[in-house]
């Protein structure tokens, strides 16, 4: 889909150990349908991602706000697991949701927001449930054994599922509906042939 309606932005946070393979279907498809990607960092400082890549920032995270945005994603890091420095991105995950403003949260990012108890009361996934678990949190009767799951503005998914991440994001902005959506999913995840046919066809 491609759309010449000025949108407002989707923020992507980015962090050291950020896992830069999980959110590539996502951001590539959203600015294709006309949405600007502006990368968010804990400052201005360039991050570096798993897989060695240097990102300067775009944003500085006290500098975003729900009001001006689209959608927060959150992907998953090492640095979920081993500190609390991306706890501030849990905090404005909770202020964008407060504001009815779309969070997309997966792999590690996914146990940020248990901490920070936005899983409590939102169905949701992760990698797996014991992961969540460790966290204390209090959401365990809400976790969804499922590729990625959708409550509201919240999008959560584990780290094996970037094309159902991108999948239900998609769905939730508007970007694909019905037949075209489902075309992209299982082109994407099933290698499907007959899936290209229906893009094609639908002008995508």
């Amino acid at each position: 889909m491609t759309s010449t309606t000025p949108r407002k932005p989707v923020h992507l946070a980015v962090y050291d150990t950020f896992a830069d393979w999980e959110t590539g279907h996502t951001t590539a498809y959203l600015a294709r349908a006309g949405y600007e990607i502006r990368t968010v960092g804990p400052t201005l400082e360039t991050v570096t991602t798993i897989g060695g890549l240097r990102i300067q920032p775009d944003l500085a995270l006290d500098g975003v706000r729900p009001e001006d945005s689209s959608l927060l994603i959150l992907t998953g890091a090492d640095l979920w697991d081993t500190s609390d420095d991306l706890a501030p991105f849990a905090r404005k995950a909770r202020e964008f949701l407060d504001a009815g403003v779309p969070v997309a949260a997966i792999c590690g990012a996914t146990a940020g927001l248990a901490r920070e108890g936005l899983l409590d009361d939102r169905s949701h996934t992760s990698a797996v449930s014991f992961y969540l678990a460790a966290t204390g949190y209090k959401g365990g009767e809400r976790y969804v054994d499922a590729d990625a799951v959708t409550d509201g503005k919240l999008i959560t998914a584990g780290p094996t599922e970037p094309v159902a991440f991108a999948r239900e994001v998609f769905r939730l902005l508007g970007v694909y509906e019905g037949e075209v959506l489902d075309a992209w999913y299982r082109l994407f995840h099933d290698s499907d042939p007959e899936a290209y046919a229906v893009l094609e066809a639908a002008g995508q």
